[in-house]
């Protein structure tokens, strides 16, 4: 089971080494080819061996001295590239103090001991972050660490066993590679409001995104709205431009029609280019609610209906909205 951070090792704690980056220490930026930012001789003077996936035997010509983090590869593997910003290297890593030569911390080096390391500066030392990225799955890669790039803190210092002074040397076997998360989709974010009676049910995902239920009743002949969530933002005016996800359910067959969550992304439209029951139901609204709204054939596709869509010239249709913007 892989570790989330902050995690407890049995040797050493090494929470510290998340968020105690120095505070005016940025994320170094990852070129398309993904070239180190770190490099340099002081790394290539630490002698690593055994297996990659097992723990190291590492011999350090001490004391180390160096101005900025330097960072060399000792086994160099093929598979996925630690390159994106927010990706995350799951490895297994051993630290040890570039003054006296001595082990501070390990991990396990078996599944209970995989660490997950946030590729991010704010999180973590910047001196980790630039001996990590670049770096390859199967790779087991070496930083030599100076005290300006690694721990802010006395106490992780003292916690650690670290000088002020100290460099800290860094080695670590990256064993995979995990994308950055998916952006969260935007969703309204109005205060909830009680449900109205008559109206199909609706529940929410964690991403927002609706699931609709119709009730076992007919349907209203007349256009019904309700506000699910009550935003404060700017209220839609006629024939305004907004940007919305939806979600658009034929109540007679209780199948969906179309929706812009499947797409991934929100859809921007005019209020005036939409069935009648659609622009009556948003405009008035403001940005950040949820409504629902129930459009009987007369606001929606009238008679005709919209065979591309599956909707015949008799179904109601339910729309459920989140507004996001205006514009």
């Amino acid at each position: 089971m892989r570790k989330a951070i902050p995690f407890l090792l049995t040797i050493g704690v090494v929470a510290s080494l998340a968020a105690c980056a120095p505070a005016d220490s940025t994320t170094a930026e990852n070129s398309v080819d993904c070239t180190p930012t770190a490099s340099g001789s002081a790394s290539e003077g630490v002698t690593v061996s055994g297996d990659f996936g097992t723990k190291p035997e590492v011999t350090i010509d001490f004391p180390t001295d160096v101005a900025e983090t330097q960072r060399s590869v000792a086994i160099e593997g093929d598979g996925d590239t630690v390159a994106v910003e927010a990706a995350t290297a799951n490895v297994q890593f051993s630290l040890y103090s570039g003054a006296t030569g001595d082990e501070l911390s390990s991990t396990t080096y078996d599944e209970a001991g995989l660490t997950a390391f946030p590729v991010d500066a704010e999180q973590f030392l910047v001196g980790i972050v630039k001996t990590i990225e670049c770096s390859t799955a199967g790779s087991r890669v070496v930083g030599v660490i100076p005290p300006e790039e690694s721990f802010a803190d006395d106490a992780a210092r003292e916690q650690l066993g670290v000088g002020a002074d100290d460099d800290i040397v860094f080695v670590v076997d990256v064993i995979s590679v995990d994308p950055p998360a998916a952006p969260a989709l935007p969703r309204a974010d109005g205060e909830d409001q009680p449900a109205e009676d008559g109206f199909p049910t609706v529940k929410l995902d964690d991403d927002g995104r609706p699931t609709i239920t119709i009730p076992d009743t007919d349907p209203p002949t007349e256009l019904e709205v309700a506000v699910l969530k009550q935003g404060d933002g700017d209220t839609i005016e006629e024939n305004s431009d907004v940007v919305v996800h939806y979600v658009g359910m034929n109540w007679t067959t209780g199948e969906i029609f179309d929706e812009s969550w499947a797409r991934g992304a929100p859809s921007t439209f005019n209020t005036g280019q939409v069935v009648p029951g659609f622009k009556t139901a948003l405009e008035g609204q403001k940005v950040g609610s949820q409504i629902i709204a129930v459009l009987p054939p007369s606001e929606g596709y009238g008679e005709a209906g919209n065979s591309g869509a599956g909707i015949g010239g008799t179904d109601t249709i339910v729309f459920v909205v989140d507004i996001l913007g205006i514009g």
